[in-house]
């Protein structure tokens, strides 16, 4: 009996003890949920508005994807001949791999973009 009541205190105990204050926390977060819902929102803002700092408002993104964004084209690296014509040269899945692909690139006419599917290669002509 010594050895299962160290302090005085059993295991029932110990756990009956955690699962009252269990049951007290949930009410205590009950009753604050309550009280947030019943005084709106603004209180709410007005007790954080203290600790946060009111965010700035962002630009919007223009509610259409670009078809970069949604990833439906390749990557390629091409050159620019001397009547403005673009040949391709090498396609890519990603820009990472493009760029690793085009990164010791000494020639000004070789260059790295995104053709969506479905643009001609002579989309990327210079006029």
């Amino acid at each position: 009996m010594a050895s299962d009541r160290p302090f005085g205190i059993g295991p029932e105990e110990f756990e009956r003890a955690l699962r009252e204050a269990g049951i007290e926390i949930r009410d205590l977060i009950g009753k604050a949920g309550e009280y947030v819902d019943r005084s709106g929102v603004n209180t709410l803002a007005s007790l954080f508005g203290q600790f946060v700092q009111p965010e700035r408002p962002r630009t919007t993104k223009p509610e259409d994807e670009t078809t970069g964004e949604t990833g439906s084209g390749v990557w390629v690296i091409y050159s620019i001949d001397d009547g403005g014509e673009a040949r391709i040269e090498q396609v890519f899945p990603s820009e990472l791999e493009a760029l690793r692909a085009h990164r010791d690139n000494t020639d000004e006419r070789r260059r790295v973009r995104f053709l969506p599917y479905g643009v001609p290669a002579t989309a990327l002509d210079t006029p």
